[in-house]
């Protein structure tokens, strides 16, 4: 496979599919926050949109952070808050499914938690997700510029710049589609095939069971139905609202909760 037949490999969409890449102030989906957001919308006629935006994270971005992406406090701080822009990329990801790399365990989880936080009501559990990285794993076991130069035979040279990244990983996709025969060109498969986990919450707490219950993923609990869990020891679920989980674990078990309460 030669590196320019990637580039004539067109996506097979039904809807638009955004890649995006964060570059945040850590890795800890509860308490870090993003710095920049970059996405690359592609349209089913072909068509591509590209945005770079930096935001206030209103907090410190740790020099360990600025060490990887290169995002200093000095550059953010004339920046708006996400919850400033939260409505308006609420918006550009309506009717959109999503791609990135390492998407599903970390940049998908870390938007959902900052719409919560600025209270914008946006259900990305109904999109469809492909994670680049978990097809390059399950494939070949490689980093983001190792992918990028096993696939498309050129060097990252700006490796962690969140536009860089994201153009790469829409690159690779591409050339992934080329590469293997049994990759089919259909985004319900590429999310299915890419899935990290049948995760009822972003964080993986709660996953699916074959009969579609809500099944507890952590813990002392875990491989127990939850809604039995909460009947049975009450105090677990005020456990889990006022413990260091996601917004968007809360909310799943809150769910879980009032439905109890309906029934009975």
């Amino acid at each position: 496979m030669s590196a320019n037949k990637s580039k004539d490999m067109n996506l097979n969409l039904k809807n638009p599919l955004i890649f995006f890449d964060l570059e945040t102030t850590g890795i800890n989906i509860t308490s870090d926050r993003i710095v920049e957001i970059s996405y690359l919308k592609i349209y089913p006629n072909g068509k591509e949109e590209s945005k770079t935006r930096r935001i206030n994270p209103e907090m410190p971005i740790p020099p360990q952070a600025t060490a990887i992406h290169g995002i200093s406090d000095e550059d953010v701080k004339d920046c708006p808050p996400f919850r400033s822009i939260a409505k308006s990329l609420a918006a550009h990801l309506k009717g959109c499914d999503l791609a990135g790399y390492n998407s599903n365990r970390f940049d998908i989880p870390m938007l959902a938690e900052e719409f919560l936080r600025a209270e914008v009501d946006i259900d990305l559990m109904k999109q469809k997700f492909v994670d680049v990285q978990t097809i390059f794993h399950k494939k070949e076991q490689r980093t983001l510029s190792a992918a990028y130069k096993f696939y498309c035979d050129k060097a990252l040279d700006d490796a962690h710049s969140a536009e860089a990244d994201t153009k790469a990983t829409y690159e690779i996709l591409k050339a992934q589609l080329d590469r293997y025969p049994d990759l089919e060109n259909n985004i319900e498969f590429l999310s299915e095939y890419s899935a990290y986990n049948n995760n009822v919450d972003f964080a993986g707490r709660l996953i699916y069971n074959e009969k579609k219950e809500e099944v507890i993923n952590f813990g002392k609990y875990k491989g127990r139905l939850a809604e039995e869990v909460l009947k049975a020891d009450p105090g677990y679920y005020s456990w889990i609202i006022q413990g260091d989980f996601s917004l968007h674990t809360k909310r799943a078990f809150t769910n879980i909760k009032l439905r109890e309460l309906k029934t009975n």
